[in-house]
């Protein structure tokens, strides 16, 4: 149980240095690229999961997979969300009847 907390508590610390050394500017581009990375994580976090054996195990194995299972989702939404910015907008059906008839425009 000690070795797992050891672990489990360099990894957070681990985990967040190399996190605040990276500069704004390259945090969006990294954070897509390790999606893969991360549902590594959550699969060993999982494994480790199966291993528990105890209330603490289970309370730990728990927050490791909910950890993991964070990273995973806001990986995506802020990659989904840097992909936007490179999409072409649409103009909706009302945007467009506006921009045709400039004469009804009060």
């Amino acid at each position: 149980m000690i070795a797992d907390v050891t672990v489990f508590v360099l990894s957070l610390l681990v985990g967040f240095e190399v996190i605040s050394k990276v500069p704004t500017t390259l945090h969006t581009p990294l954070m897509s690229a390790a999606n893969a990375i991360h549902g590594i994580v959550l699969a060993g976090a999982l494994l480790i999961a199966a291993t528990a054996d105890d209330p603490a195990g289970y309370a730990l194995a728990f927050a490791a997979c909910a950890f993991a299972a964070l990273n995973v989702v806001g990986g995506y939404t802020v990659t989904d969300r840097m992909l936007e910015m490179f999409r072409p907008h649409r103009e909706t059906p009302e945007k467009a009847r506006e921009g045709s008839r400039p004469e009804e425009r009060p």
